[in-house]
């Protein structure tokens, strides 16, 4: 069916622009966003704050509408407001399912992002939704402990991955699942943990924002991998980390690597982001990324053949968030162009998103033969006991590559390589990631080998 209020439709354009820009602006920029009205081709989209508006105006408006144009079929023009009590009288005459969850008021008439212990949470993501794989199945059993025994079991827990493979979606999972028990739960960001430190020093409200953080039960902290170099953000941190963590309030820490490699991150912090649990999420195989589109198509109410699925799961390989986006897209234009969905409508409305997504994986063969080539380092001896520094070290790179360029496990790429656990496989892994930033020749020597691997995939 047709789009029939202006949240659908930018909702639409958000799933396209999901694709197009970085996840650090889409979500600082885009994700608070909320379509208003759209008559006469004119889109009016709400903004948390002018800040954010006038940055979009000025910064976005070519692209965003862009985008519309695509998702209406037809030019249109953008405008940027901030979200004020008048412009939310409208929306606020719709569906509840239909708005954002900042939006939706509770029965005393007062909008939930107003509520001083509001969460904030998305709410299509539980722990009953989140698809279970291979790639995310300890995240996911942690999360589930944490929620049934929080404070007690892995405290903290800290889960880490790269973009887009639903570490937030877990983190307010477990948040949904505490407040179902009753526990006060707070979602954040480091950027807005930062911003908010800040602006406590600045007003000298630090009794608030201390009441704040360490009065919760459940702390959730989203990316927490921005503090890095940000000293008086860390020691404020760490007092409220320790505040909660003596009085057996849960911790659940949310990061694009492992803590091992959050480097310069103070030693003391780091060292208690390993005092619980560390699990990790990978991308998930064609299987699983297939079931996750089942699940999102489901919670949409569309039928979408298999064969569109397959499409979409076999192209689209760098996060989950590119599988989301890539399903709301076809949707999207199947709704507003009301054309059948179908394969050829698929390839249609992707374009050459398919060609720009879809890139071959290497093998582990010639993975670990490039490395080999490029170490001059033998491969019975690369996956033999030896541990002289250079195997070791050439070992370590071949294992960061299996882990970044194919859909292998630990386990699996531990069997490769001389049979080795999956807690060393990690810490080989961990150890280049942490090296890589700060060493350039390292850097170089892996850039090399990206450029001679993809080399080999087109002979």
């Amino acid at each position: 069916m047709k789009y029939s209020n202006p949240i659908q439709i930018w909702e639409a354009a958000l799933g396209s622009l999901e694709l197009q820009v970085s996840r650090p602006s889409y979500a600082t920029w885009l994700k608070g966003t909320v379509g208003l009205f759209f008559n006469d081709n004119k889109m009016v989209v709400g903004a948390p704050s002018s800040f954010v508006a006038q940055w979009l105006e000025q910064r976005m408006s070519s692209l965003v509408e862009a985008t519309l144009s695509q998702v209406t079929g037809q030019p249109a023009t953008i405008r940027f407001q901030v979200l004020t009590e008048p412009s939310l009288h409208t929306v606020n005459q719709m569906e509840p399912q239909a708005l954002p969850a900042q939006l939706i008021r509770p029965a005393n008439g007062r909008a939930a992002s107003n509520e001083p212990r509001s969460i904030k949470l998305n709410p299509k993501y539980t722990l009953d939704s989140f698809v279970v794989g291979e790639s995310n199945q300890l995240a996911h059993a942690a999360a589930v402990a944490v929620s049934s025994r929080p404070g007690i079991a892995y405290n903290p827990l800290f889960l880490y991955g790269g973009v887009g493979l639903g570490k937030t979606h877990l983190l307010h999972g477990i948040g949904h699942a505490s407040a179902g028990k009753g526990l006060s739960c707070l979602y954040v960001s480091s950027e807005q943990f930062t911003n908010e430190f800040i602006t406590a020093i600045q007003l000298k409200r630090t009794g608030e924002f201390r009441e704040k953080y360490r009065s919760v039960d459940v702390l959730l902290m989203d990316d927490i991998q921005f503090m890095r170099g940000k000293e008086a953000i860390q020691e404020g941190f760490f007092h409220t980390f320790n505040d909660l963590h003596n009085s057996n309030r849960q911790i659940v820490i949310a990061c694009d690597r492992p803590s091992s490699a959050l480097a310069p991150l103070e030693d003391r912090l780091r060292s208690r982001f390993q005092w619980g649990l560390s699990a990790d999420i990978r991308m998930p195989d064609i299987e699983t990324r297939k079931a996750i589109l089942e699940v999102k198509a489901s919670s949409m109410g569309v039928g979408v053949p298999d064969k569109v699925l397959d499409l979409i799961s076999e192209h689209f390989l760098s996060s989950i968030r590119d599988l989301e986006g890539a399903l709301n897209r076809v949707c999207a234009y199947a709704d507003l162009t009301d054309q059948p969905l179908g394969l050829d409508l698929a390839y249609q409305s992707l374009g050459d998103l398919l060609t720009t997504k879809q890139k071959k994986r290497p093998s582990a063969e010639v993975v670990i033969s490039r490395v080999c080539v490029f170490y001059n380092v033998d491969a019975q001896a690369l996956r033999s006991k030896r541990r002289d520094k250079k195997v070791t070290f050439a070992r370590q790179v071949a294992v960061y590559l299996l882990r970044e360029l194919t859909n292998m496990s630990l386990k699996d790429i531990g069997f490769l390589v001389g049979n080795r656990d999956h807690t060393t496989i990690r810490h080989a892994w961990a150890k280049i990631v942490e090296d890589k930033d700060s060493n350039s020749a390292l850097k170089a020597q892996l850039g090399a080998l990206y450029e001679d691997i993809e080399d080999s995939l087109s002979e």
